[in-house]
């Protein structure tokens, strides 16, 4: 009976056998169809071929031609004259490039400071996982898919100085006085700030949200057996779990708010006065509308260069700080 039901047995499988030997291919041919497959080396290559071939031709060449027009008296028609280092010395020397720089780290340094305090509020206040919640953050992150074109012209219509002005409005029922916005040399500079900050804040709130999912929350239960409040949870739990995360937050927004250009040229022009001058815009007007463009590019490199020496110099004091 035994021998019978092994017999059954083997019969019943002997199909199933069959099928996957005709199913799996034999080793030589496995290995063959791997080695085709891994040969295709340039396949992702040539994906990545068009975006690759844009950067080369709108970043890159610009890039080192910048560096080579930045020695150079750029005379179009006429031929390039090499001057040496002489637009670097008149740049440097310029007033109104000192005080490009100083409206810039002011306006930098601003926007950063407000973007990574609204960002990490609105994390603290949005945090969970709620359908709710998704909804908020995705509303609360439509600024950021906004181009700076529209944002920057939207803010300049609600900053309208007459007494009937989008912002004048609300500020005159709780009884202030109307304000002239971008049209005063006293507020232009912290309008554009506040404008950034409204769009930058959301960007770092995400990023934030990111961070806070990291932290192990078996530190909150620790803490909270400690006695520790909801303000000391906060000081002694989040904000070093989140330094790495705010580091990077810190390099990205030093490095866009030395590149501020769009909304300063759109809302202001630099105006009233100069008030709102930074360097992008500078650079802009020496460059293309007085066809000063070897200083213009000497500029740009020196821009280049301060920015590249923030970025090690953070990353530096950071790996100084794991090292000790």
């Amino acid at each position: 009976m035994t021998i019978h039901t092994a017999d059954a047995a083997t019969a019943a499988d002997a199909p199933q056998a069959a099928a996957g030997a005709i199913a799996s291919p034999p080793p030589a041919r496995r290995r063959r169809r791997r080695h085709r497959v891994q040969g295709q080396w340039w396949v992702p290559w040539a994906f990545l071929a068009p975006a690759l071939l844009l950067f080369l031709i709108f970043r890159y060449i610009p890039m080192f031609q910048a560096v080579g027009m930045s020695v150079e008296n750029v005379r179009p028609y006429l031929g390039n004259e090499f001057v040496g280092f002489k637009n670097y010395e008149t740049i440097l020397t310029d007033a109104a490039f000192r005080d490009a720089t100083i409206n810039t780290l002011v306006l930098a340094l601003g926007q950063t400071a407000g973007c990574l305090i609204l960002g990490f509020l609105l994390a603290l206040l949005l945090e969970g996982q709620t359908r709710k919640l998704s909804f908020i953050r995705s509303a609360a992150f439509l600024p950021v898919v906004v181009p700076m074109a529209v944002v920057a012209e939207l803010w300049r219509i609600m900053y309208h100085p007459s007494p009937d002005g989008f912002l004048n409005s609300i500020i005159g029922i709780m009884g202030i006085a109307p304000s002239e916005y971008i049209n005063s040399p006293d507020s232009a500079m912290w309008s554009i700030m506040l404008m950034g900050i409204w769009r930058g804040g959301p960007y770092d709130m995400m990023i934030i949200l990111a961070g806070l999912a990291g932290i192990d929350r078996g530190l909150y239960e620790a803490a909270t057996v400690d006695g520790a409040n909801r303000w000391q949870r906060i000081v002694h739990v989040t904000l070093p779990g989140l330094r790495p995360v705010f580091t990077i937050l810190f390099i990205l927004a030093a490095i866009r708010g030395f590149r501020v250009f769009t909304e300063v040229y759109l809302m202001t022009n630099g105006g009233p006065n100069g008030a709102t001058e930074v360097v992008m815009t500078l650079l802009y007007k020496l460059g293309l509308e007085q066809q000063k463009l070897g200083v213009g590019s000497a500029g740009a490199v020196l821009l280049f260069l301060a920015t590249l020496v923030l970025t090690l110099t953070v990353q530096l004091l950071l790996r100084k700080k794991k090292d000790a």
